[in-house]
Parts: structure tokens; C-alpha cells; sequence
């Protein structure tokens, strides 16, 4: 039976005790934070043997600087903003321009600085359409999300590497068709394990029948993981109660960003919310966010 004390973390970290069931990759993604941040946090941590009850610092979720075009990059391991420029073909002195606040000589892994270029457009060959990068997309989810193979993906953008995609960026996806352009009175929602036509209808408080002429060339039988279909019949805004103020979902949101960024509690805006799912929300979703008095 084990015994562990309360940690005293660092600034910009909070304690969190290991329940069963968590992973570094599950908590990175419950808290909006990555792997090697916690790791990094963590330094005496064996992630491969986390046990319950123990405790262990989380950091808080990092504060995106304003990057001209969006050209967010997380510093990892070994990086160095001479590394960084050369990289990406830009001067050092340009990099250090890009990031006023940043000092060169102490750099921490997690940490979010910008690149001072703009990422250029590709024309994708026949056979593949263009995808954007947006904040957390990896190779591995892109290709799940559409259903293709991570050689393929590769193979389709040679000159593309993989473990240093920037927001904004341009690929190219191989063998799939694009998402749907879902019409008025509709939004996209992309397949999940487990989704069926009827658990999605009294999730997003609809009908089977208007999903299926919302998307009629799609069979509810064989629906994919990572597909893209469109949902009818947008979800009323919730009427927030007192002491509440209404809130849509962004991309990139979670309850605990939302609670760092309203000063308040997960705990109070799940109470707030107790229809709502925080492991699936939508872009678009109306929620109730507490005000602090």
C-alpha cells in the first residue's frame, strides 16, 4: 500500500492525484497540455508506472502568442532557437524579432514561440485535396481522421516533416474525398467510435430521418471512424442561469482552459452544464460559463 505525500509544485503547474485508468497521453489531453510538458514537470515520474494515489504536477495550459499567420511551434527536447531557424530557413535574428519576450538561453520544453514566415500554399496533385493545420494535429491524427494510411500521408507531402507541422500549414490528403460542404441549418461533426445515426440524433437533439437526408449519400451502416457527415438542426442555445453568462465553443477548448480563462472551477462549469458532455464538445456549442463575484 502506498502512501504519497502531497507535491509541492513549481509556479505554473498545479498538483493532480493519478486515478485509475491515467496516462501521461490521457491527462496531456484532458488538461490541453502535451507528453513531454508533463514529463518535464515531472522529472522523477516514470510515466510507464504511474500508480493511484500518487501525485504529480500538471502545467497549465500554455498562453499561445499573437504569431502573424498562426505559426505557433512547441519547443521539445534538444531545441535551440538557432536549431529552430535553421530549420525552417529563417535568420536567428528574425526568430528573436518574432519573439520579444523569449530568452534564448532558456528555453523549456512545452513552451509555444513563433515562426516569422509564412507558411506558402501547395497545389496538391490529382488524387488528393489540401488540409490546413490547425493547433494539435499530428500525421497519426490526420490520417484517422480521414481514413488513410500514415505511409500515405508521408508519401504525399515529401517535403514535409512530420514532427514540426505549424499551424497554417498546408498538405496534402491522399485518396479521400474532402469534407462535405453542409448546408444551411447544418454543421460537420466527424465520426467517432461508436457513433450510430441513432445515438448522434439524441445527442444533438434531432432525428435520425433528418440526418439521413442531411446527408443522403451516406450509409448509416458502415459509418467510419474519422468521416465527415452533417448535422441538422443546431443545437439550441442553452438558457444559463442565474449568476451564468453564455459561452460558444471554439476551436481548441476545453473545461479547463475555460476555467483558467474565466477564473473559476471545471468543477463549477460542469455544474453549470450538466447536460454536457466536456469530452465531446463542438465548435459552435453553446455552454454556461459561472461568473465569480
Amino acid at each position: 500500500m502506498y502512501n504519497f505525500y502531497w507535491r509541492q509544485c513549481p509556479p505554473g503547474t498545479i498538483p493532480y492525484v493519478i486515478q485509475p485508468g491515467d496516462t501521461f497521453f490521457s491527462l496531456a489531453q484532458r488538461f490541453g497540455t502535451t507528453v513531454p510538458a508533463l514529463i518535464s514537470a515531472n522529472p522523477t515520474v516514470n510515466p510507464s508506472f504511474l500508480m493511484v494515489g500518487q501525485t504529480i504536477c500538471i502545467p497549465r495550459q500554455q498562453i499561445f502568442p499573437p504569431c502573424p499567420e498562426g505559426n505557433f511551434y512547441t519547443i521539445r527536447s534538444g531545441d535551440t532557437l538557432f536549431s529552430i531557424a535553421r530549420r525552417y530557413n529563417v535568420s536567428l535574428d528574425d526568430l528573436l524579432e518574432a519573439n520579444p519576450g523569449i530568452d534564448p538561453e532558456r528555453l523549456f520544453v512545452g513552451q509555444v514561440i513563433c515562426i516569422p514566415l509564412a507558411v506558402p500554399p501547395v497545389a496538391c496533385p490529382e488524387g488528393t485535396f489540401a488540409y490546413t493545420i490547425r493547433q494539435g494535429d499530428t500525421f497519426f491524427a490526420i490520417a484517422r481522421r480521414f481514413n488513410v494510411s500514415l505511409e500515405a500521408l508521408i508519401r504525399a507531402n515529401p517535403n514535409v516533416d512530420p514532427d514540426a507541422l505549424l499551424v497554417g500549414q498546408r498538405i496534402c490528403i491522399p485518396g479521400a474525398m474532402p469534407p462535405p460542404e453542409c448546408p444551411a441549418g447544418t454543421r460537420p461533426y466527424t465520426i467517432r467510435q461508436g457513433d450510430t445515426f441513432f445515438a448522434l440524433a439524441q445527442r444533438f437533439n434531432t432525428t435520425v430521418d433528418a440526418i439521413q437526408r442531411a446527408n443522403p449519400g451516406v450509409d448509416p451502416n458502415s459509418l467510419r471512424v474519422g468521416q465527415i457527415i452533417c448535422i441538422p438542426g443546431a443545437m439550441p442555445p442553452p438558457e444559463c442561469p442565474a449568476g451564468t453568462r453564455p459561452y460558444t465553443i471554439r476551436q481548441g477548448d476545453t473545461f479547463f482552459a475555460l476555467a483558467q480563462r474565466f477564473n473559476t472551477t471545471v468543477e463549477a462549469i460542469q455544474r453549470a452544464n450538466p447536460g454536457v458532455d466536456p469530452n465531446a464538445l463542438q465548435i459552435g456549442q453553446r455552454i454556461c460559463i459561472p461568473m465569480r463575484d
